[in-house]
């Protein structure tokens, strides 16, 4: 549905006020498959905001997102919010600074739940999470709770938990924030391999330059407008120093589970 040279993201005159502040004022981006674009600025910048409307999570004040992936093709600015949650659900992935998974579920059931919540078999979404945590380096600890790993290791169950469905598309929002430096490189190497190096899409809010400097492009906001995109300068779309995930030393990455094989109809609703 999509190619190399095709934007899975574009977004149209976004703005967003909230009260007197303005958040977005009017961005206008497109992102292509494959590319891992980190979003920076100032704090107020609009950096969240954007990422929080490209992904569906919030509603812009005015203009448009459309996502086109392998699998859908939506204006994502016009879905009601039953197929929103859908798509962040099952096309989307999302790794947050704090991971945000579930302190009660084991490593293995956070992973799985995704797939869970889109229908597919409680064996089959382990199996598939297990997969993904042995692909990821934590073959062995499916068992374990939150409270029993480190912190790396927590991000890292948060990364096999957003690429449980195969999303076209993961937003990452200070994903090595709150990590040590040698940390912050194993998770970021981690969470590149499973999306670019797998010809996914990586959109990442940083405040980092060496997290930035990983990355295919580097967008900088300020005061809600984008003032530097470093894809006018004719950056290659893959993100420096990532092997495809098949080379990983850990495990091969599974393949894909496609949550919407039973009810296609809505994923395609742009003209």
């Amino acid at each position: 549905m999509t190619s190399m040279d095709s934007p899975v993201l574009s977004a149209k005159q976004l703005a967003k006020t909230y009260g007197t502040t303005v958040a977005l004022a009017g961005v206008d981006l497109s992102v292509r498959q494959g590319e891992a674009v980190a979003v920076m600025g100032p704090s107020g910048s609009g950096k969240t905001t954007l990422l929080h409307c490209l992904s569906g999570i919030l509603r812009p004040d005015h203009g448009e997102v459309v996502a086109r992936t392998e699998r859908v093709h939506v204006r994502v600015t016009d879905l009601k919010d039953a197929d929103l949650a859908r798509l962040r659900r099952e096309e989307f992935g999302f790794v947050f600074q704090q991971g945000l998974l579930l302190p009660e579920l084991t490593a293995l059931e956070n992973a799985a739940l995704p797939l869970m919540l889109a229908g597919v078999g409680r064996r089959e979404a382990e199996q598939h999470a297990a997969g993904w945590l042995a692909h990821l380096g934590l073959a062995g600890l499916e068992g374990r709770r939150l409270g029993e790993m480190s912190g790396g290791q927590v991000q890292r169950i948060a990364i096999a938990r957003s690429q449980a469905t195969g999303p076209g598309v993961t937003f990452a929002d200070e994903p090595t924030g709150a990590l040590d430096q040698t940390t912050s490189a194993e998770v970021l190497h981690a969470l590149l391999g499973a999306t670019v190096g797998r010809g996914r899409t990586l959109v990442m809010v940083t405040h980092d330059e060496a997290v930035a400097a990983r990355c295919s492009r580097i967008i900088r906001l300020q005061d809600g407008r984008i003032v530097h995109d470093s894809a006018a300068q004719g950056t290659h779309p893959v993100a420096r120093g990532v092997q495809p995930a098949a080379s990983h030393p850990v495990a091969a990455a599974p393949g894909t589970i496609n949550p919407y094989a039973a009810d296609p109809a809505w994923t395609e609703g742009v003209e």
